[in-house]
């Protein structure tokens, strides 16, 4: 049984495809497989299809109904801000205690595989006093670290696994998702990133249209 927590350098550089795509890869390789995405900000109740949440579940095979996106996300926001700035327009917080112990909880329940997808990057603040780093140093989980490869993901990437290891935390892997429109190619992130941290395996990722299936998802269920 493996518990594997998803995190990312930054916003928007491909969390949830990563995370979906690898539960996808897993299930057509007869594994029993869960994921979690706790912590959602820049949700839309009208558009819960195409939300994270959503895409996880329809890589679960699970509907995408009300019920169904509680039970993965019970920390829903509507503002697309961290998760603190978002819970503060609503007049709510995002209680860590309560984080922590509904990820162990879904540690304790897992048959085979459980996706811990995390939210924004390592450093997004939680609450006034906890950031996304914080929450992965209490489950102290294997990481999986998604990175883009647009111009500068180089020092936000190698800056991000320096602290994770400073906070001795096992990152498992890292896929660099591929950035559009980005000067850097692809293949030439993917080398250096990885001349910086070997023995740990860097996968590029190609820009892919929701859904769609890589060879670098099979090498990643190579290390759940």
């Amino acid at each position: 049984m493996t518990a594997l927590f998803v995190t990312a350098t930054g916003t928007d550089v491909g969390k949830t495809f990563v995370t979906a795509g690898l539960a996808s890869r897993l299930i057509a390789q007869g594994r029993a497989v869960a994921a979690i995405k706790p912590v959602v900000s820049g949700f839309d109740p009208a558009a819960a299809a195409a939300s994270d949440p959503g895409v996880l579940l329809a890589a679960l095979g699970r509907p995408v109904t009300e019920t169904e996106v509680a039970d993965i996300s019970p920390w829903r926001f509507g503002a697309p801000l961290s998760p603190d700035a978002a819970a503060q327009r609503e007049g709510r917080v995002v209680d860590f205690a309560a984080l922590v112990e509904f990820s162990r909880k879904a540690m304790a329940a897992r048959r085979d595989v459980l996706l811990i997808e995390g939210v924004g990057g390592i450093m997004v603040p939680l609450d006034d006093r906890h950031t996304v780093l914080d929450w992965m140093t209490a489950l102290h989980l294997p990481l999986l670290l998604v990175a883009g490869s647009y111009l500068g993901t180089l020092s936000h990437a190698l800056s991000a696994i320096d602290v994770l290891q400073r906070r001795e935390l096992t990152i498992a892997a890292i896929v660099v998702s591929e950035s559009i429109a980005s000067p850097a190619p692809l293949d030439e992130t993917v080398a250096t990133i990885a001349r910086f941290v070997a023995p740990i395996p860097v996968l590029g990722l190609p820009r892919l249209p929701p859904g769609t299936t890589h060879a670098a998802f099979g090498k990643l269920a190579e290390v759940v």
